[in-house]
């Protein structure tokens, strides 16, 4: 029962990977299923947004806003990417000027008891409170119709300068496609450094 239960969420993520379909399905019958979950309704709500593939198994998207689930998506995603960056390179000896001496010796699966007995998970989350409430007020504008794109903070936008719309496309898939990796990866990594408890490569 467990491994069939770990064999359909791999598959489930999996397919949240695969290219959308351009074409149009044959019957309207297969056009009502979802590309991801073929036993499942296709998440109308979710139809339009760079990246879709109908994965939506829990119809989350027929309650919330799809603009906030994507927000959501981005910001997870993008997190991931610096976490599993972070996470390794501290595994691997990396450590910023002016870190605790107190906390040097700690691996990224021990550094969270380390700094709560230095006191610096208070700052981590004050820190995290500003910016969190700093981007709260573009997601607020997003969803009374101000027209701001989810995750669009206005952050490298001149890098999409002179790009056509297929390009941008493209550009917005591949970043959302690296985020749903980046969250398996990271969830991926600390699982693997915790069971065995050893240093990059984990095992």
């Amino acid at each position: 029962m467990m491994k069939s239960a770990v064999l359909a969420s791999l598959v489930g993520s999996a397919a949240a990977f695969a290219p959308a379909s351009t074409g149009r399905s044959a019957t309207s019958l297969a056009a009502d299923k979802s590309a991801a979950l073929p036993f499942l309704p296709n998440p109308a709500n979710c139809e339009g947004y760079v990246g879709n593939v109908g994965f939506d198994p829990l119809g989350v998207s027929n309650y919330v806003p799809v603009d906030y689930l994507r927000e959501a998506e981005l910001k997870h995603g993008r997190m991931c990417q610096l976490a599993w960056l972070g996470y390794v390179t501290v595994d691997l000896g990396l450590r910023i000027p002016g870190y605790p001496e107190a906390m040097s010796g700690a691996s990224s699966a021990t550094v969270h008891d380390a700094a709560v007995e230095y006191g610096a998970l208070g700052n981590i989350f004050v820190w995290l409170a500003i910016a969190e409430m700093t981007s709260w007020i573009g997601v607020s504008q997003m969803l009374q119709g101000s027209g701001r794109e989810p995750g669009d903070f206005g952050f490298g936008k001149q890098y999409l300068a002179g790009k056509s719309d297929a390009q941008i496309e493209k550009l917005k898939l591949q970043e959302i496609t690296h985020c749903r990796l980046a969250m398996l990866a990271f969830s991926g990594v600390v699982t693997q450094s915790v069971l065995f408890d050893k240093g990059f490569p984990y095992f």
